[in-house]
């Protein structure tokens, strides 16, 4: 049985009705195990951290992957309302939504295919990558003693490639398609709060913006804009006794880009305050309101907010957002948060082990990844009770002046604290203790906590 800290068991207990008493044991070694284990996050080397190595019935631990029953979605569901009540319990939640590359390859992994690889490609070179797409959603939530706005992620899908759809008789969904399935999930989850969506230009698409719009309670998204996308003013009122159908637009407005161009155009000059939530940046803007319409979808109406940089530091954005109503400020800043996806994932790979898991079947691959990255929000929230009784330490060095708690700093923490409570809180029947001098301690914890 595995003992927990005072502070991880109500977050460990949230998950336990998902499972049966006896599985529920073996997550509990999974999960302690890949938060401790450095490197590959492999079954094998979770049990090895655990002290299980010798375990005859190592298969239990891999069935909990490969064949139990549970629900990946309804865990997604906990692990939301958990962030939820411990970083947004007020306000508007602002959510990220993504899609990342895990880098697999074999014969019995079915639903890898050939994609463009945004990481390693550039303007000059283009790579293309074998391996598995995932589409993840992240809260984008302010970290009290992080001291900017972290992606935390819940829920996290699978998209199998065209070729593996044909093979098996599925439909093929594209991006858009995904997305418009999780956006309406996480309404269902939370039917009552502001909820706005941050996404790049590939989830820029008319159908997905009309769904978002057209949900009893709308979600409000916020995404790129092409500077020549068709933009109209909105329909005249009907006169009285006019026959036909109503018009769904008026009159053909000027391309953002024509606007742009104009040498006449006004741009305004405001302060954006939390840039990447560390400094104020100055920003010309552009804004107005429009209908966004082509044929054989739905009119949104959108405000576009176009923004440059008057030093030359970032290059030019048009964005839009579906709620009219919002302030062009408010837009950029929203849009700004965007990016920390992308820090996630990147944090995710260099210490939770994405792309190290070594699952064959279907059902572990469309399991292991997005635990992995939820494991990414458990820990945030493990830290957060350790931060709330007192500051979370800081690695830094001569040569490094670091102010700022990452989540390198996150997860050292809560290693510490578990390797802490499997040394020092043992059975009094137990008399085989050693002690050590305090500076080998920290020594070894600190080479157990902050390795790769």
């Amino acid at each position: 049985m595995v003992r927990l800290p005072t502070e991880m068991v109500s977050i460990v207990e949230a998950f336990s009705e998902l499972f049966s008493r006896r599985v529920f044991r073996h997550v509990q070694v999974l999960l302690i195990g890949a938060i401790l284990a450095p490197g590959r996050r492999m079954v094998t080397s979770v049990l090895r951290v655990m002290g299980l190595d010798q375990e005859s019935s190592f298969q239990n631990y891999h069935r909990v992957l490969n064949r139990a029953k549970w629900s990946a979605l309804a865990a997604a569901g906990i692990l939301l309302r958990l962030l939820v009540c411990a970083f947004a319990p007020i306000g508007p939640l602002i959510v990220g939504i993504d899609e990342t590359l895990e880098r697999r390859r074999g014969k019995r992994i079915t639903a890898k295919g050939t994609y463009y690889d945004p990481v390693r490609s550039s303007k000059k070179i283009v790579v293309k990558s074998t391996g598995l797409r995932w589409i993840s959603m992240m809260l984008l939530t302010p970290i009290p003693w992080a001291g900017c706005v972290w992606a935390l992620p819940f829920l996290t899908a699978l998209m199998p490639s065209r070729k593996h759809c044909e093979e098996n008789s599925r439909r093929y969904k594209t991006t858009s398609e995904w997305a418009r399935q999780m956006i309406s999930q996480l309404r269902r989850w939370i039917p009552q709060r502001k909820i706005v969506v941050v996404a790049d230009g590939a989830y820029s698409v008319l159908k997905l913006l009309g769904h978002c719009i057209s949900l009893p309670n709308p979600v409000t998204m916020v995404t790129r804009l092409r500077l020549d996308a068709a933009l109209y003013d909105p329909p005249a009122p009907r006169k009285p006794g006019q026959l036909g159908r109503p018009r769904l637009k008026g009159e053909r407005l000027p391309t953002i880009k024509s606007i742009m161009e104009d040498e006449t155009t006004h741009w305004t000059r405001i302060i954006l305050p939390r840039w990447y939530s560390h400094y104020e940046l100055p920003m010309e803007i552009l804004s107005a309101t429009a209908i966004w319409y082509h044929i054989g979808a739905k009119p949104v109406p959108i405000r576009w907010v176009v923004a440059r940089d008057p030093l030359g530091k970032f290059p030019t954005q048009a964005l839009l957002c579906t709620d009219p109503s919002v302030d062009p400020a408010q837009i950029l800043s929203w849009f700004m948060l965007r990016w920390q996806v992308e820090t996630t994932f990147q944090e995710a790979r260099a210490h939770l082990g994405i792309e190290t898991q070594r699952q064959w079947s279907d059902l572990a691959i469309q399991r292991t990844t997005p635990a992995l990255l939820g494991l990414f929000s458990i820990i945030t929230l493990m830290a957060d009770r350790r931060a709330k009784r007192g500051s979370l330490p800081v690695r830094d060095a001569a040569w490094y002046a670091k102010e700022r708690v990452t989540f390198s700093d996150a997860i050292a923490s809560v290693r510490r604290l578990l390797w802490a409570y499997s040394i020092y809180c043992m059975s009094p029947e137990i008399d085989d203790v050693r002690k050590l001098r305090r500076h080998m301690v920290d020594r070894l914890t600190n080479a157990l906590c902050y390795a790769a």
